[in-house]
């Protein structure tokens, strides 16, 4: 919304307006998901399968659900599609939302926390993926991968791993691709 707000700001001020089409979501498009799955398959095959894998996505105030934002349905249903493609049963997954700040409150459940708790249950091996990020930038590198893998062995948890973005995979590219041909 911000990059968009930017652009319409800056269309206003033409003469000519150029014909605009936006792609506003594709969260549940199914080459986005298919790429999502492969890149943990493939972490899979390369690290063995952790017993739990948590879906965490940047969270907002929860203010902004309460208003009308579809941001939450979206995530649960990313996950949702994903769990059915990677065939995941109850247990072996958990949905989250990381960075937080400011006084109001946030969505939940908060990364941190439910990290901690997995790791007090003493499950033995976790993974942490970010689908709703395309690309790796070092806050989430460090909150999920750093500070999440942290809490969860502190608190008594095994081994940890973190699922990169999908980056520059090409069935990504590939997806992104087919959006814009769509």
């Amino acid at each position: 919304a911000t990059a968009l707000d930017a652009l319409f700001d800056t269309l206003k001020t033409w003469r000519w307006m150029p014909q605009l089409r936006t792609i506003t979501t594709y969260h549940t498009h199914p080459a986005y998901i298919e790429a999502l799955a492969q890149s943990i398959e493939e972490h899979w095959k390369q690290q063995g399968r952790a017993r739990r894998i948590l879906f965490t996505y940047h969270g907002v105030p929860e203010a902004y659900i309460t208003h009308g934002d579809p941001y939450q349905r979206e995530c649960y249903a990313t996950t949702d599609l994903l769990v059915t493609r990677l065939n995941l049963h109850e247990g072996e997954y958990g949905i989250s939302f990381q960075s937080r700040l400011g006084p109001v409150e946030w969505l939940r459940p908060y990364t941190d926390e439910t990290l901690a708790a997995w790791g007090r249950e003493g499950v033995e091996s976790v993974e942490t993926i970010c689908p709703g990020f395309s690309a790796d930038c070092l806050e989430t590198v460090d909150e999920v991968a750093h500070e999440g893998g942290e809490a969860f062995v502190e608190a008594g948890g095994g081994r940890f791993a973190y699922i990169p973005a999908l980056n520059d995979r090409p069935e990504h590219i590939a997806m992104l691709t087919q959006l814009i041909a769509e």
